[in-house]
């Protein structure tokens, strides 16, 4: 009996850590759909971090490269660039929407068709500088179509 008491314990510690890690949740993820032979696109969605702390990189099957960016206005001119980081403040939505901070997948290895799902990986650094990753199906979406 006292064995499995044990095991039991060690169990619910080690679930107990895996939650406290999952401390990042995201929120209306997307994909902007492509055309043939279109080798790059944008990622959006809104990022919460209960603690803080920075998206740092992400990963997608569908892209050779993947890149943390944003658009700025750089005097009269809209300028986009990659970014090593986005700050998460503790509680604060982080919105990653056109014009703004995007996940940019590049070098596409196939064309994102509308309603199909993209699975992204994002890597997000807690202010203790451990790394956790987030898992994230987004939905393929071609701006100006509407569906029923």
């Amino acid at each position: 009996m006292v064995h499995w008491c044990r095991l039991f314990a060690l169990l619910s510690l080690a679930l107990l850590s895996q939650l406290s890690l999952a401390q990042t949740t995201v929120k209306e993820p997307w994909v902007r759909g492509t055309v043939a032979q279109q080798k790059a696109t944008g990622a959006f969605m809104q990022l919460t971090s209960a603690q803080g702390g920075k998206l740092v990189a992400a990963q997608s099957p569908v892209a050779g490269v993947v890149e943390i960016h944003e658009m700025a206005m750089e005097g009269n001119v809209m300028k986009m660039r990659a970014v090593p980081g986005v700050d998460l403040p503790p509680g604060k939505v982080v919105e990653f929407k056109p014009g703004g901070y995007h996940v940019m997948l590049m070098d596409l290895k196939q064309q994102l068709k509308d309603g199909d799902t993209i699975p992204v990986v994002l890597v997000i650094e807690g202010k203790d500088g451990k790394r956790e990753t987030v898992e994230v199906k987004a939905t393929v979406k071609v701006p100006g179509t509407t569906k029923p």
